[in-house]
């Protein structure tokens, strides 16, 4: 007897999302990985999708894609949100737009160049991972709080490379908490230094901010 299995097409229609896997489709049509990587690059020959990595893809056309949406398939089985400037600028308080999606994640700081665009993945402690919700009403992908992605910013500019230490022009308007941002600060309970090197980056951003209103 043989079952009828759904094309790609019909799964990706059920899937109701513009970024996907190939193993995702593959399972919600009953096909295997290998079957469903072909149906897929079959349709990318047509112009439907677009290949973003092995294994991840997207429909660049849809209304729903922002290349932020990658960032959770892509972080390599750990969790992972967008933050730094690249969550600044979502959240309106950096002008100047990202050339790399910045995210922080569970798992090792890496670079991940695709055919979308250049991924930077920064690890934070784990005690540290926190302070994000959902990005608008589609809920496709996790975004630090602009305190929250001040705070990663200073955080990791004092690692070593001192990445992050220069931010561009940011406007912490009137909605930005700097106590909210001090409390992230306090949480850094192992690391004295750092805990003071933030505080002191938050504490110039303040009076910068104040002098400037």
């Amino acid at each position: 007897m043989t079952t009828n299995r759904v094309s790609a097409a019909q799964a990706i229609r059920a899937i109701g999302r513009s970024v996907f896997t190939t193993r995702q489709i593959a399972a919600l049509r009953g096909g295997s990985v290998s079957a469903t990587s072909q149906a897929l690059a079959r349709m990318e020959h047509r112009g439907l999708v677009k290949r973003v990595t092995r294994g991840v893809w997207c429909i660049p056309d849809d209304p729903r894609f922002s290349p932020h949406s990658l960032v959770p398939l892509l972080a390599g089985g750990h969790r992972a949100y967008v933050s730094l400037i690249s969550a600044l600028h979502l959240h309106g308080l950096m002008e100047q737009i990202p050339q790399i999606v910045y995210a922080v994640t569970t798992g090792h700081t890496r670079e991940r160049a695709t055919s979308v665009g250049t991924y930077s993945y920064h690890r934070i402690s784990p005690g540290l991972f926190a302070g994000f919700d959902w990005y608008g009403e589609r809920q496709d992908f996790l975004v630090a709080t602009p305190e929250k992605a001040l705070f990663d910013s200073l955080y990791l500019s004092s690692r070593k490379g001192r990445r992050f230490s220069f931010l561009p022009e940011v406007d912490l308007g009137a909605g930005f908490s700097f106590q909210r941002a001090v409390e992230w600060a306090e949480r850094i309970v192992h690391d004295p230094w750092t805990r003071e090197y933030v505080l002191r980056q938050l504490e110039v951003l303040e009076r910068r901010k104040t002098s400037t209103s």
